[in-house]
């Protein structure tokens, strides 16, 4: 259930070129490999330029009894640490993007980390594929893949 990562900007300063991860994605959430009462009902995430070459991420998980659960960043690119706000599990975390259409993520709460996650965006733009790894408490290596959609913005 602890998909969708916090906002991080793309910092590519050599490139000029527009992160197409850039936008609002909804998962798909028969995609989890989990039973659906599981599930969440909904994720969102919105990635989003931010000034000085920052990255905004925003999250968004609505669980089985309409809980809410939210994260918000804003990060430069560079893997340098920042601070992630909201009531989902980090508080801490790091990103790069080596591609425009690729986004890396680790992430820590209350100094424990937590996964790592990788988000990658189709070549035709239309879906996000989130990869996060991770350990059991057993020390067991674990990873899981969900898939986004694009939101269409909104006239």
């Amino acid at each position: 259930m602890a998909v969708a990562m916090l906002h991080v900007t793309p910092a590519l300063a050599a490139s000029p070129e527009k992160s197409p991860l850039i936008g609002q994605w909804a998962l798909d959430v028969a995609s989890l490999p989990m039973p659906p009462a599981a599930r969440p009902k909904s994720v969102h995430l919105d990635f989003r330029d931010a000034p000085e070459g920052r990255w905004e991420t925003r999250v968004e998980i609505v669980d089985q009894n309409n809980n809410k659960m939210f994260a918000q960043s804003t990060l430069s690119l560079d893997g340098t640490p920042g601070r992630a706000s909201g009531n989902y599990w980090v508080d801490v975390l790091a990103a790069k993007m080596p591609a425009p259409n690729v986004l890396v993520m680790q992430m820590v709460y209350q100094g424990v980390p937590r996964s790592t996650r990788v988000f990658s965006v189709s070549s035709d733009g239309k879906v996000l594929t989130e990869t996060e790894t991770y350990f059991k408490e057993d020390g067991t290596p674990m990873q899981r893949t969900a898939f986004f959609s694009r939101v269409p913005d909104e006239p």
